[in-house]
């Protein structure tokens, strides 16, 4: 096994230990729910708002769900692709607004911080 391998494995035990709820994400209600999504809305939102067009490969939780079950199987999905949940999402969550420009040269999101007022 490589290094990269086993600190992969480390990390996901890691995670079941921290985050319980994970075996959610195996579920089979997990699983259609996720199909449904990519059917309904098949590109990555964030992308799609900047003016490209990417495969969306996560249905990510727009509001975080933290292991709350209701919220997890009935909160709103968006679709998104990898590259912009492991980055931008994250960052928006710990910031509160989204970083992200649109095709005008504009922040998208009216949280950014360039709308708040002095």
């Amino acid at each position: 096994m490589s290094r990269s391998e086993d600190l992969q494995k480390a990390q996901d035990a890691r995670r079941r230990e921290t985050s319980p709820w994970r075996k959610l994400y195996f579920s089979k209600a997990w699983k259609l729910r996720r199909a449904l999504q990519f059917k309904v809305e098949p590109l990555c939102r964030k992308c799609k708002a900047m003016g490209k067009s990417r495969a969306a490969t996560v249905a990510d939780h727009v509001v975080p769900h933290r292991g709350n079950r209701e919220l997890f199987f009935k909160g709103e999905l968006q679709s998104l692709c990898a590259t912009c949940h492991s980055s931008s999402k994250q960052l928006e969550e710990r910031e509160g607004f989204s970083r992200d420009i649109g095709e005008d040269g504009w922040p998208v999101d009216s949280r950014h911080i360039f709308f708040r007022r002095t």
